[in-house]
């Protein structure tokens, strides 16, 4: 792949090891190295989420800004990509299953629903968060039955765990709605455009 004029340029380190948001960067002509913050995440979704002054939003770039302090800590001379997504159904917040019977009861919950995904991205530099961006998209789920959710995650397989509402747009999990409001990338996992903008501004990449 051809790359984007890195040189002398601080390193880009995404601080997760979600290859979907790697892929996305990638893909957009960028080199990438990942790192997971090695944080408690589900500890810490938890206690965040219990603060009933936030909201969705807030929960997921919260979240963001840990991931990417946390390895901005350890390597100081680089720009670290932290990213979170949170999903709300009314005043629910949800975050990843921990199985496939939970997967299948959250999808149960969803059928026939509109739920929002609040994604966020966070930008560290020398052990700080110096930008963050928050985006939300509104997806309406068909009615599904229990043997149709049933063969989906049959066939889709334990990885629907590793993303927020046990589905996957970019495969099967399109299969799963009827209606979708929101930036493709950010329901990925990522809001890649206000990223690339931030780091074109602060010359970390080619402008």
């Amino acid at each position: 792949m051809t790359t984007f004029v890195q040189n002398n340029r601080p390193p880009l380190i995404l601080a997760s090891s979600s290859r979907t948001r790697a892929k996305l960067i990638e893909s957009a002509g960028l080199t990438v190295l990942m790192q997971a913050p090695g944080l408690d995440e589900a500890a810490m979704r938890q206690a965040v989420s219990g603060e009933k002054l936030l909201r969705p939003n807030d929960v997921a770039e919260v979240l963001a800004r840990a991931k990417a302090e946390a390895i901005s800590d350890l390597a100081k001379e680089a720009y670290v990509i932290g990213g979170d997504q949170v999903l709300a159904l009314g005043d629910q917040v949800i975050g990843k299953s921990d199985s496939m019977e939970e997967a299948r009861r959250l999808l149960l919950d969803l059928s026939g629903k509109t739920h929002e995904l609040h994604t966020s991205v966070a930008l560290a530099k020398d052990g700080a968060a110096v930008w963050a961006y928050t985006d939300v998209a509104r997806l309406t789920m068909r009615k599904l039955t229990p043997e149709f959710i049933g063969r989906y995650l049959a066939a889709a397989g334990e990885q629907v765990l590793g993303s927020v509402g046990a589905y996957q747009l970019e495969s099967l999990g399109v299969q799963l709605f009827e209606k979708i409001e929101g930036n493709y990338f950010s329901i990925l996992g990522l809001p890649l455009l206000p990223l690339l903008a931030e780091l074109r501004a602060r010359d970390v990449i080619e402008g």
